[in-house]
């Protein structure tokens, strides 16, 4: 049964979204309202929230969207208060979405741990603090838990962007004897606003990573606007998937979704590497054992 189905008809949600002003959350807003279902849609700043995507939004669909002032990293007690007045608004919430995070490009030497509690701190604490103020509400209603993250994971060989696969799928094994769906979403290349915006982070400035750091920016800077992935299509098969209608009608449940071909060529090449260092290793590998 989809989690939009109750006794074979069509069942209205309830999503909560982070990080909508802008990119894949402002088109993921548009998406859901379009399918009838209901959105509270979250921001650090309502003023920009309200120049960016609230004046888009048509006055026949406002009546099933809330906007909510929310910082995911303003710490659970204040967060576990923002969830109650989203609760609050329809009695329920069906969907999470944690789409809200950023990306600090730097080489692991120069930001140091100061890169790495930035980034921990927007995308796995605040990630955490999010899942366990809704988690109440989405046992409830038997919902849904999405991560929008990257295909970043398996692409480490970049220079400057390394990424953390967050624990999504140990959190998907916890919460699915109450019903509850985890979706990890792997983006690749999607042409959204401002993603490479971020400058390096050099904690200290070394010499040795000049030449390297200079290529590495002068990349980042010839990607926007040569992305082949079209964001609002993306979050139209995301819906599709939560929903369980479209293109993902009649096909289990994924666990992971996958969006783009650069994200699938990447993929596999990541397997196929594991894969080959596995069988060339094996009989090294595996004579480890006690002699009998």
């Amino acid at each position: 049964m989809s989690t939009s189905q109750v006794n074979g008809e069509a069942r209205q949600l309830v999503w909560l979204i982070t990080g909508t002003s802008s990119g894949f959350g402002k088109r993921l807003v548009k998406s859901v309202l379009s399918r009838g279902d209901r959105v509270i849609a979250t921001a650090r700043s309502l003023d920009k929230l309200s120049k960016t995507l609230l004046h888009e939004i048509p006055e026949s669909l406002n009546e099933n969207l809330k906007a909510l002032e929310l910082d995911i990293t303003e710490g659970e007690a204040s967060l576990k208060a923002k969830a109650k007045d989203a609760a609050s608004y329809w009695g329920r919430i069906d969907v999470l979405v944690n789409n809200a995070g950023f990306g600090l490009p730097g080489f692991f030497e120069e930001g140091g741990s100061t890169l790495f509690r930035r980034q921990f701190e927007s995308n796995v604490f605040a990630m955490v603090d999010m899942v366990t103020v809704t988690l109440p509400y989405i046992r409830a209603s038997k919902g849904t838990i999405v991560n929008v993250g990257s295909r970043s994971a398996w692409k480490t060989e970049i220079a400057g962007l390394g990424k953390i696969l967050i624990l999504y799928e140990t959190l998907a094994v916890e919460v699915a004897p109450f019903g509850v769906k985890v979706l990890i979403v792997a983006p690749g290349a999607f042409r959204t606003e401002g993603i490479y915006g971020q400058s390096y982070v050099q904690t200290q400035s070394l010499p040795e990573y000049d030449e390297a750091r200079e290529l590495s920016i002068k990349r980042f800077k010839s990607v926007p606007g040569t992305e082949k992935g079209d964001p609002a299509k993306g979050m139209e098969i995301l819906v599709d998937v939560v929903r369980g209608e479209g293109k993902a009608r009649g096909k289990p449940w994924p666990g992971y979704l996958l969006l783009g071909e650069d994200c699938l060529n990447d993929l596999n090449s990541k397997a196929a590497k594991l894969v080959n260092i596995a069988e060339d290793w094996r009989e090294i590998s595996s004579d480890v054992n006690f002699d009998s």
